[in-house]
């Protein structure tokens, strides 16, 4: 069974993506593979932190009444 990915996880696997692009190791045929990988995590954080920001603000709201 595979585990769930977290935020954390997707941010740490785009740390060490961003890593290998700043030290120029990955081959050219990698490149674009890793290039997707980031892409889907990107888009992984970004909902994340959207659906929490939406979580947050409702609780908040929700203490006010």
């Amino acid at each position: 069974m595979a585990k769930e990915q977290t935020y954390e996880t997707a941010l740490a696997r785009l740390e060490e993506i961003v890593e290998s692009f700043e030290q120029n190791t990955l081959e050219l045929d990698e490149l674009s593979v890793r290039l997707k990988e980031a892409q889907k995590l990107l888009k992984f954080c970004k909902n994340k932190l959207v659906k929490t920001d939406a979580d947050v603000k409702k609780i908040l709201a929700d203490g006010k009444e």
